[in-house]
């Protein structure tokens, strides 16, 4: 924690940090920060249970101490390809909506976006919001910052499914174990539904304008509606509306699930190169499919970027497909140092270096604004 002396520097980063995240977090309230505190100690909790034995742990702790620097340099870029992929995924689907970003701002905020999202209490809600003041800032519209965070987190869905389900063919090619086929089942059942949603978009966005009326009446009808709020419904309805005459044509469709699954693959290779990295032979027919599992799990809203739930999930699936149980835990630790501790102090500097250039530039245009004169209005002319 940092004290009340703390540098000027410092102090100034925090502020500008908490200002720009005021507006995308001010719905948390007590219960939300009770349930992250929770789900971190049941994530631990989880990763202690799961690994076992104390032993194993120092032993997988003294194993990552003595890691391959060569190897850690390449799972560290194997992550850092993944986040430039995921700035590059939403670089087209802005663009296919009509906006135009430069990527090298986008890299920045998925750098913010990956901490925010690993940390902060209220997700998913607080990083999509964050994204979206984003995008409206630098000149998309409602319409446009709501369908790329829509038409992104389908994506995202079909890409995970479909590795998700090669790794099953690939585990139950090479073992006869059947934990494959239960998670074959829930694979195919995402990836059919995810890509119903991502084709048929305008029926999901027909059925939530219909909620947002039905909300609206029921509002009315208990005469607890406000003008404002009669116009936030009326607002959101339009931008619904506006969302679904966005074309996402067969073409541009198979580019953006092709993107999105480039982003996991490159997870995947860090988790690859962990393995190389504390000297661990890789279970090469689970390892995919032990990933894919542990990205599932850890996606649940139970806490923040899954922690522990994914380490210990990696570790069981890995274990069950003939890895070794202090590899398979070192491997894990090693990958969640560079994906989500690495990711974390990363991401929360861009997000401090976006804060500071959103002021800067807020300083600036005041600053270029003409000051009015006697005839300007501001005072009555003579």
């Amino acid at each position: 924690m940092l004290s009340a002396r703390a540098p000027v520097w410092v102090t100034r980063y925090r502020g500008l940090v908490a200002g720009e995240l005021a507006g995308s977090s001010a719905g948390r309230d007590l219960r939300a920060v009770a349930r992250y505190a929770v789900g971190v100690l049941l994530g631990c909790g989880v990763l202690l249970l799961l690994v076992g034995k104390r032993g194993d742990l120092a032993a997988a702790w003294h194993q990552l101490a003595g890691a391959n620097a060569d190897w850690v340099v390449a799972a560290i870029a194997a992550e850092s390809l993944s986040l430039l992929a995921f700035a590059w995924l939403q670089h087209r689907v802005l663009h296919l909506s009509g906006t135009s970003i430069p990527l090298p701002g986008l890299f920045l905020l998925t750098l913010a976006n990956d901490a925010i999202a690993n940390s902060v209490p209220g997700e998913p809600a607080v990083s999509s919001a964050y994204r979206y003041r984003y995008y409206r800032r630098r000149g998309a519209t409602g319409a446009s910052a709501g369908w790329t965070i829509f038409t992104i987190l389908i994506a995202q869905a079909v890409g995970m499914s479909l590795l998700l389900l090669l790794g099953v063919l690939v585990a139950l090619a090479g073992s006869t174990s059947t934990l494959g086929a239960g998670v074959t089942v829930i694979g195919l059942v995402i990836v059919l539904g995810a890509g119903a949603i991502l084709i048929r978009r305008d029926l999901v966005l027909r059925l939530a304008s219909a909620a947002v009326r039905g909300v609206d009446r029921l509002a009315r009808r208990g005469a607890r509606a406000t003008e404002s709020q009669d116009g936030l419904a009326a607002r959101i309805e339009r931008t619904l509306t506006r969302m679904r005459e966005i074309p996402l044509g067969p073409r541009s469709t198979v580019a953006v699930v092709s993107i999105a699954g480039a982003v996991w693959f490159c997870d995947f290779l860090c988790l690859v190169c962990s393995f190389r990295a504390v000297h661990s032979p890789i279970p090469w027919h689970g390892v995919l499919l032990a990933y894919g599992v542990a990205q599932v799990v850890g996606s649940f809203p139970v806490v923040p970027g899954g922690l522990g739930i994914v380490e210990g999930s990696l570790a069981v699936v890995l274990v069950a497909y003939g890895a070794g149980r202090v590899p398979a835990v070192s491997a894990a630790l090693a990958f969640r140092i560079v994906n989500f501790w690495l990711a974390i102090a990363v991401g929360w500097l861009s997000a401090g270096l976006i804060a500071h250039n959103l002021r800067r530039s807020r300083t600036m245009a005041a600053a270029a604004a003409p000051v009015p004169g006697p005839g300007d209005g501001a005072y009555p002319a003579d």
